[in-house]
């Protein structure tokens, strides 16, 4: 595997000798113990710190300790680890700087431990280090959820923190099972041909947001706050990507569970009306994207993975941001709500529609040079149909994601409200991202650099630059000819996490008073059955029962008498 061009000799020579993501989840632990300026500075610097050791760990490097009968590897340097780690550090900055002045203490340490965690997850070479980290990016990522201090973030984090004890339960069965069969902890590309590999595979698949859970996302992310969401939106999903493109590349089944994810998320998303929600179904649409090119399996499908999760960290967090500041300035999350904004919340609108376009891989965003990678390596495999529904649902992402969020959040209808601008710190992560998104766009031979293998692959080419307009096009009309039918409405959609939620809860209430009446019955049966041997017991041992009474001294040596005859007779007899 290449070694990243960009990066590859930064800080050769220096080794930090234990796993970068343990500076941030650190830096985390110690945030609480921090205050005012210094807690600031703490926050800023601590990613900074996190990314250099993440180059300095570089390819080549690692780190094993015995545990037991086992080594294991929490530092293993490979190329796609690298990337992701690199990403994932970015993010903790900017997110962190958008956090700076309005977030909760303990929602900056849980994100910064989550975020640790996940890049503990990218250099993890073995399955014991990886079920670790894992589990502590759960327990990070609920406390996030919690901590925006509300009924329904409350009651959406314990869901969340459910669904994934249950991937890791499902996780640490699969792990078990393998270690069993073949007595390795390593973390290699694996194929779902016998049980553990397959609870390995669910495992990481619940992360993504596969079908049948993919609702846990729009369920639980939307109730978190404003910056808990960005932290949210870049962790779990992304460290599941990057597991499955390490364990599991080029297994057939991905494909069309990407696929699914993929159409699944652009329905939901029309159908929504929160802002929110809309995004977090994006967010399944986009990983979609990502499992189809892991399961196509080629060099250039797992490098167009790699390089489409690094760009849509970079753009769905800056369309977060941009709803989050909506939602901050106005206290309104749903499209029926807002409106017009543009007039008083210029600079985010704008950053919104940045974020909107490199999402629909609008030319000259990132999204336009990273997605493409995957299309065409559906067209280079010959997979017709999968390069069909991949272009299809392009049209559909620009459609919920590059049209609706803006149009209905910045124009359409003047909802009559006038909030000023977001703070500043939050302006300043938002116009980060946003270069960001226009840089990687204009000079993606250079981002190309930084992934494992260097694509030989020219995005701006006339053919794909003339089809994506015309997509883009037509999908843009399709939207506004029929506008009338996208209006939003008061409604709900129903989704699968209505079975844990309604279903369930109604089955289980049932089932509670059901079992209660007949617990009831018994109880009062065992109740009756105890009295009436208790009554008995009394009458016989009672103070006025036949074995209590007293006998008068003659009666008794009369009966000792006839006893001690009886004994001797029976004695001279036998």
């Amino acid at each position: 595997m290449t070694e990243p061009g960009i990066v590859s000799n930064i800080l050769s020579g220096w080794s930090p000798g234990f796993p970068p993501g343990l500076v941030l989840m650190f830096a985390g632990l110690l945030l609480p113990f921090f205050q005012g300026i210094a807690r600031k500075v703490l926050v800023l610097v601590a990613p900074i710190l996190t990314l250099i050791t993440v180059w300095a760990v570089g390819t080549d490097n690692n780190l094993t300790l015995q545990f037991l009968d086992y080594n294991l590897n929490p530092v293993a340097g490979n190329g796609y680890g690298l990337v992701f780690a690199t990403i994932f550090s970015i993010m903790a900055f900017v997110g962190g700087l958008y956090a700076l002045n309005q977030a909760r203490v303990v929602e900056l340490a849980a994100g910064f431990v989550y975020a640790g965690a996940a890049i503990g997850v990218t250099f993890s070479g073995d399955l014991i280090s990886l079920f670790i980290f894992w589990e502590i990016m759960a327990l990070g990522s609920t406390l996030v959820i919690w901590s925006a201090g509300t009924e329904k973030a409350w009651s959406a984090s314990f869901r969340y923190l459910l669904i994934h004890l249950l991937g890791g339960v499902i996780l640490m069965a699969g792990i078990t099972l393998r270690v069993l069969e073949t007595n390795s902890i390593a973390f290699t590309a694996m194929q779902p041909d016998n049980l553990a590999n397959i609870l390995i595979l669910a495992g990481f698949l619940l992360n993504a947001g596969a079908p049948p859970l993919s609702a846990w996302i729009a369920d639980a992310y939307p109730e978190a706050s404003p910056s808990g969401m960005v932290f949210l939106s870049a962790f779990t999903t992304k460290t599941a990507v990057f597991t499955l493109l390490i364990g599991f590349p080029g297994t057939d089944i991905l494909i069309y569970i990407g696929l699914y994810m993929v159409f699944y998320g652009i329905i939901y998303a029309l159908l929504e009306n929160d802002m929110r929600r809309i995004l977090a179904y994006s967010i399944v649409n986009q990983v979609g994207f990502m499992v189809c090119a892991i399961g196509i399996g080629t060099e250039l499908a797992l490098t167009g993975a790699a390089a489409h999760a690094f760009a849509h960290i970079i753009y769905k967090a800056l369309l977060i941001m941009s709803a989050g500041s909506v939602l901050m300035m106005t206290g309104k999350r749903k499209c029926t709500d807002v409106g017009g904004l543009i007039q008083t919340m210029p600079f985010t609108a704008v950053n919104g529609i940045i974020g909107a376009l490199a999402i629909s891989a609008f030319p000259f965003t990132s999204g336009f040079v990273t997605k493409s990678l995957e299309t065409a390596a559906a067209a280079d495999q010959g997979l017709v149909f999968v390069w069909f529904c991949l272009m299809a649902a392009s049209a559909g992402v620009f459609l919920h994601a590059g049209i609706k969020f803006p149009w209905f959040v910045f124009f359409q209808k003047d909802s009559g409200l006038r909030p000023p601008e977001s703070p500043r710190n939050m302006q300043i992560a938002m116009w980060i991202f946003s270069f960001l998104c226009i840089a990687i766009g204009l000079f993606p031979q250079i981002f190309y650099q930084i992934l494992p293998i260097p694509p030989d692959y020219q995005a701006y080419s006339f053919s794909h630059l003339v089809s994506q307009f015309q997509l883009l096009l037509f999908a843009g009309l399709a939207f506004f000819v029929l506008l009338p039918m996208m209006k939003r409405t008061l409604t709900i959609s129903l989704d699968f996490d209505w079975f844990y939620r309604r279903f369930l809860h109604i089955v289980a209430s049932e089932f509670t008073v059901k079992t209660g009446a007949a617990g009831n019955i018994v109880e009062n049966g065992l109740r009756i059955k105890v009295e009436r041997f208790i009554k008995r017991l009394y009458k016989i041992h009672g103070p006025y029962g036949v074995l209590a009474r007293t006998w008068p001294s003659g009666g008794m040596v009369l009966w000792v008498s006839v006893m001690l005859a009886s004994i001797i007779i029976f004695s001279a007899l036998f």
